[in-house]
């Protein structure tokens, strides 16, 4: 056999191994309502972006009910600036006067929205896109006045959700919400969580900036590999988080409370991040269970 015949092989064995070891985590997951989380660096990316959402349509099709909520904090904070609107933050949320509001819904619904919609949509007719506000799916009340727009989500009605999932398609939603008064900028990682909730949801994937959960934000070899939800809800307590984790770690703790099997954070900047956390055994972030 030829030198090359023999690599060919070997990198052929290698795949084979590769779907050998992800197929009791496929057969576990099947069927199954996964929703994944996706922005930040992740999304800045052409080409790492349409990898990520090929990840995405391979769930469908190993069976999967695949629910994708997405933010677009980089491009907000980019229009804002061509426009002069200060970008404010406050506890890990932005602040969002009527300006930023309508800057916000521009972003989310009018361009990122579309872009993911269309880029899944190229690997057949699979996507759906909606905002939280459509058919009142996701009803906000204001956090605090100092925020402004910025809304708590009280309310899932999960009805355009599952229409969507029923008809085949993978429904694409902009974090924006609705209220008495209008629309809310909602963090993309609480309305994740809210939908993962609302769905009885087997798994919440955040594809985000960070390998995962450090015990030091300044070591490397701190990532934590798995976490249950009493020590996750310990993390959250005891004050050592950075601001921008704040909001996430409190939005997986209330997953897990509301009955989601798992919750994981990987990087979505690393080629198929989504795949190897979720199928391989050892996984490359961290994950949050029930136990």
């Amino acid at each position: 056999m030829k030198k090359e015949d023999r690599k060919r092989r070997a990198a052929a064995l290698e795949k084979a191994n590769v779907l050998v070891e992800a197929m009791p985590w496929i057969h576990r997951m099947s069927g199954h309502t996964v929703v994944v989380k996706y922005g930040g660096a992740a999304m800045e990316d052409p080409a790492l972006c349409k990898e990520v959402l090929a990840d995405i349509e391979l769930l469908k099709l190993m069976g999967m009910r695949v629910v994708l909520v997405h933010g677009g904090g980089k491009a907000i904070n980019q229009l804002l600036g061509k426009l002069d609107i200060p970008v404010q933050f406050k506890d890990g949320l932005r602040v969002t006067d009527d300006a930023t509001m309508e800057t916000v819904a521009e972003v989310l619904i009018g361009k990122v929205n579309q872009e993911l919609v269309w880029l899944l949509n190229e690997y057949g007719n699979n996507a759906v896109g909606i905002s939280g506000a459509d058919g009142k799916t996701l009803v906000c009340r204001q956090v605090d006045p100092g925020l402004g727009h910025v809304g708590e989500v009280h309310k899932v009605n999960t009805g355009l959700i599952e229409s969507v999932l029923a008809d085949g398609y993978i429904p694409v939603i902009a974090s924006v919400g609705c209220g008495p008064d209008g629309l809310y900028n909602i963090n993309a990682d609480i309305a994740a969580s809210k939908v993962a909730q609302a769905l009885g949801a087997h798994t919440l994937a955040y594809l985000t900036d960070v390998d995962g959960l450090y015990g030091d934000i300044d070591d490397e070899e701190s990532l934590i590999s798995q976490l249950n939800r009493e020590e996750a809800r310990s993390i959250l307590e005891s004050g050592t988080l950075t601001t921008g984790m704040i909001p996430k770690i409190r939005s997986i703790v209330e997953a897990l409370d509301a009955g989601v099997h798992d919750v994981r954070i990987m990087n979505g900047t690393f080629p198929h991040a989504l795949l190897l956390e979720c199928f391989t055994d050892a996984g490359i972030g961290t994950v949050f269970y029930q136990e």
